[in-house]
């Protein structure tokens, strides 16, 4: 009995120690899964106090942390640059402690710098996370958001995460007016003779008035006579051809293209077309490339601070001219007349800027005459010719930038509103293109001007064109 005692006591020991060993490990195993956090400020240091006395320390990257034992008692850390490392301490043979160290970028001399240098932003948060910047919140304008993102960058290169939105109207409409007047003035005098006699003739062609056809030896007139005289008795004839004209001409041009886009994006418009031009190619083939013309707009504006409003504008307007065709394989191309500006300005919301002005005066004067006869008064007219013209043009080109904001559909006109197709009589009988009775559309027709409260899309007075169209104001 009593050796049976002895056995059961044992076994009852044994079974508590095994389970102290469990608890032991176990509470090991739980104190490695679950290491405490120590961050540290990079280049900045931090000292460990514990109540134990260490005898042995393992760490896992000295690159990201320096070590330094003060005392038994005492572990002295210094971050070297950004990451994270884990350092372990042994007590006789036991795991004591594990710390899992991080290295994070100062964000605090990073929101020093921030408030000093942008004092007005005030919804910004600078968090660090890891060998991570992040940032969030919002800024005023994109100017303070590109200087944010500077400044973030120089304190964590490449680990910036940028969460920021940009508040406030980040949308600028652009209104951009070319307008030209080009007025010329052309006088043109030129007169050719013919003579035949019975057994020569002479012919006076200083003008151009006239043509020579080798194959039918005979002199053809040209376009430009606009007026002709003979004179003939018996085998003697005189001939004479006029080129008089006089002209003025005058060329009145605007173009008002508007375009919308938001704050730091470029926009393209254009209306016109796309003219084909022959091109030679290898063999004697040809092929088709297209050259685009018209009323053309491409911006690309960014709202800075106090509503100013950097633009990159370049503006454009060109239009097809038959005058100055250029023939290619038998193809006649149309010559692209083209009115170009490309400038970078500042301005604020509304304001305008010319940025381009032109006046051009240009004459050209010439006199074209026979050798000696055309230099005797009055009869030397018969053989000169004498061409004047004068060109005179002004463009000026502004553009207006306003911060704006979409519109109700229901405040804004459009070209097409209050147009009536004509009935058969109308369109018949009185030749309308515009019928006078009332609209088929079942749906209101908006105010002419009207606009909902806070949309802005043209700010300045608006256009009333034949079509009722109306900008809102």
């Amino acid at each position: 009995m009593q050796r049976i005692r002895s056995l059961a006591i044992v076994s009852v020991l044994s079974v508590l120690t095994a389970l102290a060993a469990l608890n032991a490990a176990h509470a090991a195993v739980s104190q490695t899964a679950a290491p405490e956090e120590i961050r540290l400020v990079v280049g900045k240091s931090t000292v460990i106090n514990t109540e134990y006395k260490v005898n042995r320390v393992s760490l896992g990257s000295d690159t990201v942390v320096s070590i330094v034992i003060l005392s038994p008692n005492q572990i002295y850390l210094t971050g070297n640059e950004l990451g994270s490392t884990t350092l372990t301490l042994w007590t006789g043979n036991e795991v004591s402690d594990v710390f899992d160290i991080v290295v994070t970028p100062d964000v605090t001399h990073l929101k020093r710098l921030i408030h000093e240098v942008m004092p007005e932003e005030n919804n910004l948060k600078i968090l660090s996370t890891g060998d991570s910047v992040t940032l969030s919140g919002y800024v005023s304008n994109t100017t303070n958001l590109a200087s944010v993102l500077a400044l973030a960058e120089a304190a964590a290169p490449d680990k910036v995460v940028n969460l920021l939105s940009v508040d406030g109207i980040q949308q600028v409409m652009l209104e951009v007016r070319v307008a030209e007047m080009s007025r010329s003035v052309t006088k043109r005098l030129g007169i050719n003779l013919v003579a035949t006699f019975s057994n020569f003739s002479v012919y006076s062609i200083i003008n151009n008035l006239t043509s020579y056809n080798a194959k039918d030896n005979v002199y053809e007139m040209t376009e430009k006579i606009n007026l002709t005289g003979q004179y003939r008795s018996g085998s003697t004839s005189f001939l004479g051809m006029i080129d008089a004209l006089k002209a003025n001409g005058l060329v009145r041009m605007l173009a008002e293209p508007n375009l919308t886009c938001v704050s730091g994006e470029s926009a393209e418009f254009l209306v016109g077309g796309e003219v084909p031009i022959p091109m030679p190619g290898a063999l004697g083939n040809v092929t088709i490339d297209y050259k685009p013309y018209g009323i053309g707009l491409r911006f690309t504006a960014t709202v800075m601070s106090s509503g100013r409003i950097n633009l990159q504008v370049n503006p454009e307007v060109s239009e097809l001219d038959y005058s100055r065709t250029v023939a290619v394989r038998g193809y006649e191309v149309p010559t692209i007349s083209t009115r170009r500006a490309n400038t970078v300005v500042e301005l604020g919301d509304g304001q305008t800027f010319i940025i381009a002005g032109l006046i051009s005066d240009s004459m050209k004067d010439n006199i074209h005459r026979f050798p000696g006869i055309g230099d005797i008064p009055i009869l030397g007219t018969l053989f000169s010719s004498k061409e004047y013209e004068s060109n005179k043009t002004e463009l000026m080109v502004m553009v207006t930038a306003h911060l704006a904001k979409p519109a109700d559909k229901n405040g804004i006109t459009l070209p097409t509103d209050g147009y009536v197709p004509p009935t058969d009589s109308e369109f018949y009988l009185f030749g309308l293109l515009e019928g006078q009775g009332d609209t088929t559309d079942d749906r209101p027709a908006p105010a002419r001007g009207a606009a909902q409260p806070g949309a802005v899309v043209r700010p300045e007075s608006g256009f009333d064109g034949e079509f009722g169209h109306s900008w809102p104001k």
